[in-house]
């Protein structure tokens, strides 16, 4: 089956949906979040076939999210870790299995709780913040064109900005 491409998007939503936006890209981000680090780890973890493994994961090392290493010199086995760019997305990531928690198992049935490892005390959700580090509601927020908009986002807003809406 082929994917149709989000590339032509001028949208940093829609950029980032392209290379991490299918479940089986996500799942392998968690496991290497979660410690996994072989391609056999995430085959028994996830139960994917091999091909759709195999492409995702070149995939993610292709836009720089995981990168590949040697696990031995002469051996063909590697071992997938987080770029910087990767691990910038760990927050994203907890943000989803947070509102799942929240949403789809509820308080107090989460299958997994994330601690601090010097507390051993859960983490806090992830919340929006301002530049001032006061949590903001969605009504709280604004959007306008940045500066690498180009005439596409600019014809999608009336006015000088936006409110973002709930």
């Amino acid at each position: 089956m082929t994917r149709t491409s989000l590339n032509h998007f001028h949208c940093s939503m829609a950029r980032t949906a392209d290379i991490i936006g299918d479940k089986w890209s996500l799942l392998i981000l968690r496991d290497v979040f979660l410690g996994s680090k072989t391609f056999s780890q995430f085959q028994k973890n996830l139960g994917v076939a091999r091909n759709i493994l195999s492409d995702r994961l070149d995939k993610l090392v292709r836009n720089e999210i995981l990168e590949r290493r040697r696990t031995r010199p002469g051996v063909e086995r590697y071992s997938y870790h987080f770029t910087d760019r990767g691990s910038e997305l760990v927050p994203v990531l907890i943000a989803m299995m947070q509102w799942g928690d929240r949403w789809i198992f509820g308080e107090g049935k989460e299958p997994l709780e994330l601690n601090d490892q010097k507390t051993g005390r859960p983490i806090q959700l992830i919340k929006v913040l301002s530049a001032d580090g006061k949590p903001l509601a969605n009504d709280e927020m604004s959007a306008s064109p940045g500066s690498g908009a180009d005439s596409s986002i600019l014809t999608s807003f009336h006015g000088k900005r936006s409110k973002v809406s709930d």
